[in-house]
């Protein structure tokens, strides 16, 4: 894929001795672990630190701008300092940054919101996607009465100890394909959750039945990730979400998506283009157009557990930057920016994006590909068809190649996740998925050099 377009900076200056860079991580290491306090940022032999974001563009401090394919994890469907968000924020900020009172830019979000997605009835912010899943599982818990919860092998809820399981299991530990074990993923989980957590296969239908007939009288909730970045985001067989509506239903359990980064293909999210119809909804990274936000909407019975007259089993709440004005002030303006034609583009450009790069993998011998959907897209390690997280390889090797692929798109003037995650935004056009195929065409020459 060859265009006119030249990098703007020296491929690897940051790697310099003298760097800027180099310096800043020494600075930081003795301080924060790793250099930093994003573990999902941390490589080898240190991180690219952000000095200014432009568009699609970041620039490092060292002075080297490359394209941003990452956009804060996915955050910034309109990439860096949007005029529109930007002045939002400005506007509010003059008005306040945060207050112990509810304010209107909360309810104008909430209502936003609610417009959009015909499976949320309300909805109640907090600060993070994490707590937003905490939220969800601490609702599902008291509407139905029971404590166990179920997700899928490999989906990535967050931080919290009971959804820190079967994530980064490989062929060793992960038991049984139609019963996979519920393998911690982090340090410090308590030992008891791994009682109260059923991990099931994804795409597989009789499995499912078989571990809800099993368990499904002790599960509160069933969490779904729609395209889990961890799993390759393998798509859903067709009538996949439609099943666990009805299966969910049979059982009594809540049915909870997590669209905290899936919400970024279309309107109405994940759930309007795959189906599902969810009981819970968790939301994130766009809705709050860069500052740190969270929320749980969706059927008006549950929610309303959250208020303080419902009884023996209200769910109590709080969060000192939970509904803030600024996070509420510039998602607003971020979601009015994203409209049905908006969403089109960027799913041109996403499938673009997806049909350059595998067509550069297949021409450079590479047995990798990008899957996803809409402006998501995921750098995998094999060419084979992606089904399941058991469909993604796991081994050291697939490992080293990511990260060794990732560092030659950085000096090829690309940013990616080291483990593959990408999307695009709408600071982007046909030029910059161009320019951004051009940089993966030679990172892919240097990777065959190595």
């Amino acid at each position: 894929m060859k265009t006119q377009l030249q990098p703007k900076f020296n491929k690897d200056r940051y790697l310099d001795g003298d760097s800027v860079t180099r310096r800043i991580y020494s600075e930081a290491s003795p301080l924060i672990p790793g250099g930093t306090s994003r573990l999902h940022y941390v490589s080898d032999p240190y991180p690219i630190y952000a000095h200014r974001g432009v568009g699609c563009r970041l620039t490092d401090v060292d002075g080297d701008e490359r394209v941003d394919c990452l956009n804060n994890m996915t955050a910034l469907i309109h990439g860096h300092c949007d005029p529109d968000v930007t002045t939002a924020v400005v506007d509010q900020a003059q008005l306040g940054v945060s207050f112990s009172e509810p304010s209107e830019p909360e309810i104008a979000l909430a209502k936003l919101i609610i417009d959009r997605v015909p499976s949320v009835e309300k909805i109640h912010f907090r600060s993070s996607g994490t707590e937003a899943v905490m939220m969800a599982i601490k609702l599902a818990r008291a509407f139905t009465g029971r404590h166990a919860i179920a997700k899928f092998e490999g989906a990535y809820h967050g931080y919290y100890d009971y959804v820190q399981l079967g994530i980064g299991s490989n062929p060793s530990n992960w038991g049984e394909a139609r019963a996979p074990r519920s393998v911690p993923s982090s340090g410090g989980l308590s030992p008891t959750v791994t009682d109260e957590v059923v991990v099931m296969p994804f795409n597989d239908r009789s499995a499912v039945e078989q571990l809800l007939d099993k368990y499904g009288g002790k599960l509160a909730a069933l969490l779904v990730e729609p395209l889990s970045n961890r799993s390759g985001m393998a798509q859903p067989d067709t009538g996949f979400y439609e099943f666990l509506r009805q299966i969910t239903r049979q059982h009594d359990i809540l049915l909870v998506f997590d669209e905290v980064i899936a919400f970024r293909l279309g309107t109405d999210g994940a759930q309007g283009r795959y189906g599902g119809s969810p009981d819970l909804t968790t939301f994130g990274k766009i809705i709050g157009g860069g500052i740190p936000i969270g929320a749980v909407g969706g059927r008006a019975d549950v929610l309303n557990l959250l208020k303080p007259d419902a009884g023996p089993n209200m769910v109590l709440s709080g969060g000192t930057y939970s509904g803030n004005p600024l996070s509420a002030a510039a998602g607003r303006a971020t979601l009015a920016k994203l409209d049905t034609a908006t969403f089109a583009r960027l799913d041109f450009l996403g499938e673009r994006m997806r049909t350059g790069v595998n067509a550069i993998f297949q021409a450079g011998q590479q047995r990798a590909q990008a899957t996803g959907d809409g402006s998501l897209f995921q750098i995998v390690p094999t060419d084979q068809p992606i089904e399941n997280y058991r469909s993604v390889p796991t081994d050291p090797s697939a490992n080293l190649w990511l990260d060794q692929f990732q560092s030659k798109l950085l000096e090829t003037g690309v940013i990616i996740s080291h483990r593959g995650l990408s999307c695009l935004s709408t600071a982007m056009d046909e030029l910059v998925v161009d320019e951004c195929l051009d940089a993966f065409e030679k990172a892919v020459s240097l990777m065959r050099k190595t």
